[in-house]
């Protein structure tokens, strides 16, 4: 076996596991020093943490066993699936500390807190190019990643973990999440051919061509289905990839369903706005009513499932949608459609406000003041922080989940007939006996350079920047990796349910009954300024954004 150059996707699967653990009592202890320290002589540890439930344990797992005899280590693991959260809260209550504690995904709040009281050592000083290269290499080129891990009080507690999946993990020379544009708009190109219409390029033109599809009933006309079964469009009410939101983009934004706030946007200043009380918001919502009122856009969209969407689409009935592959979703009349444009709006404008990509955690490794020799340690998980051996610990290893190369020397995962047959067991099985819990941080490159990715990723991802991305002019984007304090987070948690609820609802009722008067447009805005706590969400995420570019 090579030396454990050996595993994707356990950042969802920790999320399962992660209990928060705000509520728990912690002994008092002296804060660490932010000192660096020299090792001693320990090197046999004990780590507390989470595993997957399809997993045996870590004792005799091959690939761990191979980084702790590199790294000259032992360890004692002390892992489960089951009733994590509550043994962790034991342990810190009583002071009884494992070395470090392992795929438990503490919150920032968390990580602050058990740092603050010295229950957690500051990173700070291992992270440099002797103790942990690797590491040290990776935040010296991604900066987001450092900004995300290092908390209000400058400090960093917990090792990164996350899973990007970009654009560089098809060879392209941006790397581009493939988050960044949720909704993919699609138009039947075979009824405009038959109408004589072009596609689209603007929201005026997108309108005459739904008003043709239901005036010629296009459903009935060109596949046969039942007279009046024509939908013109029909989408999702801010659902994420199957929304209306990307046809906003003709008024100057789009309001994707998002991680940290619903209508928070970043402008290529720095500074962060909410769209939702912006004029254009106010004109798309009176425009698209409209749309609504003539019967061009479907009257379920506020209450249909993604599977009722699905099969109205996959019954012909359906001139227009969102969805990210046009083959999943239109079914056996898929080759009659192609992707629309993004639409200007009535002016000429158009802004597609573009989405951040997947978090990054510190939540998965921190270190206790029990721990003598953290150096030691930390350069164990420092040959995590490698390509080939982080797929390995989140798939399995070379010669089980890996069985062949490109020729370029990319590995290829086993296929499920292969795991079959050669385990018994299905391939997302396997991967779940073989997955490590931890701080696994798996980069866009790697796709490229170590292991290939799903190929309908491959696909979207293709899609993305070949076709969207070159529409996209601002790539400004508001990181879901920004770091609160508690203050903020108490902000957070008393407005931000409020001030999300009253836009969605007064979005819907306006698309459905018309766009607000002036004095309901008042009313509204008051409401968010004075009840909802607009200014005072403004406010907390513009000081934490400005802290995480300060970190970068």
């Amino acid at each position: 076996m090579k030396h454990c150059k050996r595993l994707l996707s356990l950042a969802l699967g920790l999320a399962m596991l992660a209990g928060t653990l705000t509520g728990c009592g912690s002994k008092t202890a002296e804060p660490a020093s932010s000192e660096p320290v020299t090792a001693t002589d320990q090197t046999e540890f004990t780590i507390m943490g989470g595993q997957s439930a399809l997993s045996p344990g870590y004792d005799n797992n091959e690939v761990l066993n191979a980084l702790q005899e590199q790294a000259g280590i032992k360890i004692t693991w002390n892992t489960m699936s089951d009733s994590l959260s509550e043994q962790v809260n034991i342990h810190i209550a009583g002071g009884d500390l494992p070395d470090a504690f392992m795929g438990v995904g503490f919150s920032n709040y968390d990580l602050s807190t058990y740092g603050e009281d010295g229950t957690f050592l500051d990173l700070t000083p291992y992270i440099n190019a002797e103790v942990m290269p690797n590491l040290t290499a990776i935040l010296d080129a991604h900066p987001d990643v450092r900004a995300a891990i290092t908390m209000a009080d400058g400090k960093i507690y917990g090792l990164p973990s996350g899973e990007q999946m970009g654009t560089a993990g098809i060879g392209k020379a941006e790397d581009y999440s493939i988050f960044s544009v949720p909704q993919f708009s699609m138009i039947n190109k075979a009824w405009l051919d038959d109408l004589g219409l072009a596609v689209p390029t603007t929201l005026d033109e997108l309108h005459t061509a739904l008003k043709a599809f239901k005036d010629n009933d296009m459903s009935a006309k060109y596949y046969g289905n039942a007279a009046g079964s024509t939908i013109p469009m029909t989408t999702g009410f801010d659902q994420w990839c199957w929304g209306q939101n990307i046809f906003y983009a003709g008024f100057g934004f789009t309001n994707w369903i998002n991680d940290v706030c619903n209508d928070l946007v970043l402008g290529s200043d720095g500074k962060v706005n909410f769209v939702c009380d912006d004029d254009n918001y106010r004109a798309a919502m009176t425009y698209f009513h409209d749309w609504y009122d003539e019967g061009l856009m479907d009257i379920e969209m506020f209450s249909q499932s993604d599977t009722q969407l699905m099969s109205k689409c996959q019954q012909g009935y359906v001139g227009v949608s969102t969805w990210w592959y046009i083959e999943e979703l239109m079914g056996e009349y898929a080759k009659d459609y192609v992707f629309l444009p993004v639409l200007s709006g009535p002016d000429g404008t158009k802004n597609v406000t573009i989405r951040t990509g997947g978090a990054t955690s510190s939540g998965q490794l921190s270190i206790t003041s029990a721990c003598k020799s953290p150096i030691n340690l930390l350069k164990f998980f420092d040959l995590w922080y490698d390509g080939e051996t982080v797929m390995q610990l989140q798939y399995g290893p070379i010669g089980v989940y890996f069985t062949s190369q490109d020729e370029n020397g990319v590995w290829n995962s086993i296929t499920e007939e292969e795991a079959q047959a050669k385990f018994g067991k299905g391939a997302g099985e396997l991967k779940g006996t073989y997955e490590v819990a931890g701080p696994k941080l798996i980069l866009s490159n790697y796709y490229n350079d170590n292991f290939h990715m799903e190929d309908r990723a491959v696909e979207r991802l293709t899609d993305l920047y070949d076709y969207w991305m070159p529409q996209v002019d601002d790539t400004s984007t508001y990181p879901i990796d920004c770091v609160f304090t508690q203050e903020e987070l108490d902000v957070i948690d008393r407005y931000k349910s409020d001030f999300e609820n009253t836009v969605s609802e007064n979005e819907g009722l306006w698309l459905k009954n018309g766009g607000p008067s002036d004095a309901e447009w008042e009313a509204y805005k008051s409401t968010l300024a004075d009840n909802c706590g607009m200014n005072e969400l403004l406010k907390v995420y513009q000081d934490a954004y400005d802290r995480y570019a300060a970190a970068k």
